[in-house]
């Protein structure tokens, strides 16, 4: 299945798109627009959180050749949960919860065959950041196998805004890294937990780090020091599995 964005563009189009509830996967604006327009833009994107990529008017000029005023956006092809919807979805699974939360990870392929797995293993909820973050669109539709539209995604300002918010409910954060002195083998995952994955490259940045509860990795054999983020994240949630049915 492949399924494209819309696009639309023109600064009153992409005002009514945002009074009208539609949620936009990502604005491109262009660098040094001035006027009312483009102002209550920017305010009305910011209150909703809609990340704004600051480009030349070329950029624009190639995403499209309409009369674009200074701005083109995407809409996404699913609806994103809140922070008040996450917090509902945690009070409505009290004895039984699991969330996958990503930090920042930017690769589209990894991310629609992070969504298939999490599909497959039951999570309840993927957590993801406003900026910075994979956009879901026809190529993460693709590799999730549609799986994006079966499992609730979660948009937030912050990857730390979700962590303080699942702590409050006395779930334990796994946070994935090559630091942790256990390895999944020797972790005991509960009914409920959520585990953090970290971005390709980088991994776990070091201030959510010190908001997990326990740090985990998997053991490597081989010469090579890590797994593709995609991979990793299979065989730490297929271990949850395991150990639910054993």
């Amino acid at each position: 299945m492949e399924t494209k964005n819309t696009q639309i563009y023109g600064l009153r189009s992409v005002i009514e798109a945002i009074d009208s509830q539609e949620t936009l996967s990502k604005v491109y604006l262009q660098r040094g627009l001035t006027g009312a327009s483009s102002y209550e833009l920017i305010k009305k994107l910011k209150k909703k959180s809609i990340e704004i990529s600051y480009v030349p008017v070329e950029k624009l000029n190639r995403l499209t050749p309409k009369n674009h005023q200074g701005v083109v956006a995407t809409i996404s092809p699913i609806k994103f949960l809140s922070i008040s919807d996450l917090s509902d979805l945690i009070e409505s699974k009290p004895k039984s919860i699991s969330l996958l939360i990503l930090d920042q990870l930017s690769d589209v392929r990894n991310f629609g065959a992070i969504v298939r797995t999490a599909e497959c293993t039951a999570i309840d909820c993927v957590v993801i950041q406003s900026s910075g973050s994979a956009p879901v669109n026809g190529d993460t539709i693709k590799t999730s196998s549609g799986a994006i539209f079966n499992v609730p995604i979660c948009k937030v300002p912050h990857i730390k805004d979700a962590i303080f918010l699942i702590k409050q409910h006395d779930i334990k954060i796994f946070g994935a890294s090559e630091k942790a002195e256990n390895n999944i083998y020797q972790t005991q995952f509960g009914k409920s937990q959520a585990i953090i994955m970290g971005s390709e490259g980088k991994g776990l940045s070091s201030s959510v780090i010190k908001l997990c509860d326990e740090l985990i990795r998997i053991p490597l054999l081989g010469k090579i020091e890590s797994l593709n983020v995609s991979v990793a994240c299979g065989t730490i949630l297929y271990e949850m599995v395991r150990q639910k049915h054993h």
